[in-house]
């Protein structure tokens, strides 16, 4: 792989190619960032729960505000990466390239990184999946399409869905660079693999559905990503700043997903302080804590210390593995290899005890099991009757088709098989805010009636 083609500012679908301006009032990369932030899907991410469901006591992190942080993080990781890498490809410069630009590409690759999850959290992906794994309104389909497309079905992955998102043209046509899709697929791969590497990150998951995997293989083409396995295979190495955007996600996730726990009372201030004096090593100063009087205040200002401790190590590690990286041999996360790695599994493992397995959680978890379920199971039969079985099509299931929004009605127009009818109905579940998706369960089964919450 070579610098110049992975920072590509082509975009699929272009007539011409546009040189760039130095003058030009905005890059192509920053383009890219002002069109996910404006866009309806990104908005959408305010009433998606990130980890703690959202109490009315307290704030925590929502998608939205998560994301938000997340793209400063990763901007600050792309302009303290790129100024090196420009320094030691002076040809670069040459291009009108700026350390700005690979700001702007992992930021906008940060900003849209969640916007495939599905409502309720990661426990949304599990759902969608078990419906069509072990529910029997999911099961039906199986026999009814193709390998690789249940292997999509029967394991929803949120990464994809993001994918498909960001290159569908009902939704607003994004139309990002090639280097912004590139950069945002942390897993280059289809679902279903004869040979799945466990050594390799990338391959932990999978990045494109099969209703999108001719876009992708577009994008490697055009930034030069390595090609891996057989010929027929679709995977492929990261591009380089991937690895930037998923830092950027390790870092907000971990230490301020803390901080939440620390302001809910879930985590005491004395062992959250703890956990983040060792992130901090050196640079922490209990001396200036102290005149601090509020412990949110105190928290606050050891999380901000301690994400640029992590920032400032994982530059490193990726300056230092450059041309591991650009050969593509290496594959791992950067948060592995930083010197603060072993305070940051203690801040993990405390996480998973008192976070992520809480009662709150535990329990949100499963209303979204339920939710969704049966959400899918309505929708997916509905259109299924509706659109290939017309005359077994019940009134209820044939209103139900008819109800679904327009986005969704258009995009029937363009996929008529039974897999992509199945991914429309999915864009329409895994889109849903949970208070929308709450609602819309609750109006299905006849809880409550269209205009009462």
């Amino acid at each position: 792989m070579n610098w110049l083609q992975l920072l590509s500012y082509q975009r699929p679908g272009a007539k011409t190619t546009k040189d760039i301006s130095p003058d030009q009032l905005r890059s192509e990369f920053e383009k890219d960032f002002d069109r996910i932030i404006f866009s309806h899907p990104f908005r959408k991410l305010q009433d998606k729960t990130q980890v703690i469901p959202l109490p009315k006591q307290d704030f925590v992190h929502t998608r939205l505000t998560h994301s938000l942080e997340v793209s400063s993080v990763g901007r600050s990781l792309g302009k303290k990466v790129g100024e090196v890498i420009l320094q030691r490809h002076p040809k670069l410069a040459g291009h009108h390239l700026s350390q700005f630009d690979f700001g702007a590409i992992v930021a906008a690759a940060c900003l849209a990184h969640d916007l495939g999850n599905p409502p309720f959290g990661h426990s949304g992906e599990a759902a969608i999946s078990d419906f069509f794994v072990n529910h029997p309104g999911g099961l039906f389909f199986k026999d009814k399409v193709g390998p690789a497309q249940w292997a999509d079905l029967s394991n929803f992955e949120g990464n994809a869905q993001g994918f498909r998102i960001l290159n569908h043209a009902h939704f607003q046509g994004l139309k990002l660079t090639y280097a912004t899709l590139a950069t945002f697929t942390k897993y280059p791969r289809e679902s279903l693999l004869a040979n799945i590497d466990p050594n390799r990150k990338s391959q932990k998951k999978y990045g494109f559905f099969q209703t999108e995997k001719e876009k992708f293989t577009g994008v490697a083409d055009n930034v030069g990503l390595i090609r891996l396995g057989k010929e027929k295979e679709l995977k492929w190495c990261r591009h380089p700043l991937t690895f930037l955007v998923e830092a950027a996600d390790d870092i907000c996730y971990h230490i301020i997903d803390l901080e939440d726990g620390c302001r809910l009372g879930w985590v005491d201030f004395a062992t959250a302080k703890e956990l983040l004096a060792g992130i901090i090593g050196s640079r922490y100063d209990p001396s200036k804590l102290k005149k601090i009087a509020s412990e949110n205040e105190k928290i606050g200002v050891l999380r901000a210390i301690a994400i640029d401790q992590l920032i400032r190590q994982s530059a490193q590690v990726f300056l230092d593995s450059e041309s591991s990286i650009i050969d593509g041999s290496f594959d791992s996360a950067l948060i592995e290899s930083i010197p603060a790695r072993q305070s940051l599994y203690q801040i993990i493992k405390l996480s998973i005890r008192n976070i992520y397995r809480s009662k709150t959680v535990i329990e949100t978890e499963a209303i979204g099991f339920q939710v969704l379920n049966g959400l899918l199971e309505e929708i997916t039969s509905s259109l299924y009757y509706y659109i290939f079985e017309r005359a077994k099509c019940t009134k209820k299931q044939e209103n139900l088709a008819r109800s679904l929004p327009r986005e969704i009605q258009d995009k029937l127009n363009d996929e008529r098989g039974i897999y992509g009818i199945l991914r429309n109905g999915l864009d329409f579940v895994s889109g849903m805010t949970d208070s929308n998706c709450l609602q819309q369960y609750r109006r299905i089964k006849g809880i409550a009636l269209p205009g009462m919450g």
